[in-house]
């Protein structure tokens, strides 16, 4: 991507033509360091929404032990991430309407960093579970904005940078899972020094958001009053493919999720050792780093995405159906499977972005699908466990997961189709 191509897309006048909304009648130009630095802004920030959850996997035990944890708070931390994404990200277009997504991007890195270097110096498990939820509020804000921050600044290159930062994320969640132990180690060997370093990574993630928050700002006072006044954006809920899409978050979140939290159990239970389980785990969620950046790329050239879609779920099928025949024979084959099949988070990502015309279109379809989807995924972990203490072994449990993989198919199919929610909803431009 050239410099040119880089100011071009971030020049005000050109998103919002693209958004379809009226040129003001002085427009302010963008500065030309705003484009790169926008996205070195914006790969940062996405290296920052999963640390906080996989560090703490990797030393979760170590953490329940000094804090003293019972084993239902140790639950209900587990279960956390998923509800604090649910009920932050609510809140976001309200609060990008009232002060910009970048300012809001960069508010919700501060938490993120903030929480971090708060939570290991916790003497309580009350303590360290708000800690926790600071961050997390962060990570749910920028989950939601992120998109929309696309759509704003780079409406001709959706697919492109959603692979970036869809890449970065996956990078992100692999990186902390792999290298928290080993620093941790090398720190001394405290969880609390292990925990802590990833501030670091998220105090970083906030420098390129503060010049850009302050540009956005300034092109909000330079406009009419009338421009600022940015559209509340379509009532998603009368949208079949807001609806579609949210559905379709759910499902995938619930796959990825019980593959992180069962997948290591499921290969330990069929006789492969626990470091060799750990090491499935990491290559699974390897997967997600070129494939996150080659999915976005291939669904924004395509008027129809529900073919993705429908090629994730069938190799999600064929490593459940290998679980269940051969775990331990072919379980190289099976992790590589179900990390493409997990796959389809970048893929709905980026149809989020598609799906809506302007950038107020999208922070509601993005809020509304990121909000409902992860209030979806959060019995599913629980459910699998549970029917996995029962049945005492995976053949149900997997079952259930490949029957789930049918309407996550169909809603792909139907979030994938050419329309936008704009015009479901009747709204003209």
């Amino acid at each position: 991507m050239s410099d040119e191509e880089i100011q071009t897309m971030t020049r005000p006048e050109a998103v919002r033509t693209a958004a379809h909304e009226p040129l003001p009648a002085s427009p302010h130009v963008a500065p030309t360091w705003l484009g790169p630095v926008l996205i070195v802004g914006i790969v940062l920030a996405a290296l920052n929404l999963r640390p906080a959850i996989t560090s703490l996997g990797a030393l979760f035990e170590e953490t329940r032990t000094g804090l003293h944890m019972s084993g239902t708070v140790a639950g209900l931390i587990t279960s956390v991430p998923a509800l604090c994404f649910a009920v932050f990200g609510v809140t976001a277009p309200r609060l990008s309407r009232r002060f910009g997504p970048a300012a809001v991007v960069c508010a919700g890195m501060a938490a993120v960093a903030a929480g971090l270097l708060i939570r290991p110096f916790a003497d309580s498990a009350a303590a360290f579970l708000a800690a926790s939820a600071l961050s997390l509020a962060g990570i749910a804000l920028t989950n939601v904005l992120l998109p929309v921050i696309v759509k704003r600044w780079f409406p001709d290159r959706v697919g492109t940078m959603t692979g970036l930062y869809s890449m970065a994320l996956a990078a992100g969640t692999s990186l902390a899972a792999a290298a928290t132990v080993p620093l941790t180690s090398a720190l001394g060997g405290s969880w609390r020094a292990g925990l802590l370093v990833w501030a670091v990574l998220a105090a970083a993630a906030v420098l390129p958001w503060l010049p850009i928050a302050a540009a956005s700002r300034r092109e909000r006072a330079a406009a009419p009053a009338a421009a600022v006044r940015e559209d509340k954006g379509p009532s998603v809920v009368r949208s079949r493919t807001a609806w579609a899409l949210a559905c379709y978050f759910g499902l995938q979140a619930t796959g990825a999720y019980v593959t992180m939290g069962w997948l290591p159990q499921i290969f330990r239970d069929a006789g492969v050792s626990a470091s060799t389980a750990g090491v499935l785990l990491a290559v699974t969620m390897v997967m997600g780093v070129p494939l996150a950046f080659v999915i976005p790329r291939l669904a924004g050239r395509m008027r129809h995405q529900g073919p993705i879609a429908v090629t994730l779920s069938l190799f999600g099928f064929a490593g459940y159906l290998g679980l269940y025949l051969a775990p331990a024979a072919g379980a190289w084959a099976w992790a590589l499977l179900l990390g493409i099949s997990n796959c389809a988070f970048p893929l709905v990502i980026t149809m989020i972005g598609l799906r809506a015309k302007s950038p107020a279109g999208v922070v509601k379809l993005s809020a509304f699908a990121q909000s409902t989807g992860y209030l979806i995924s959060i019995p599913g972990p629980l459910v699998i466990g549970a029917l996995y203490q029962h049945s005492g072994g995976w053949d149900l449990p997997l079952a259930l997961m490949a029957a789930l993989l049918v309407p996550q198919l169909v809603l792909g199919v139907l979030a994938g189709r050419d329309r936008t929610i704009e015009d479901e909803c009747g709204m003209r431009d």
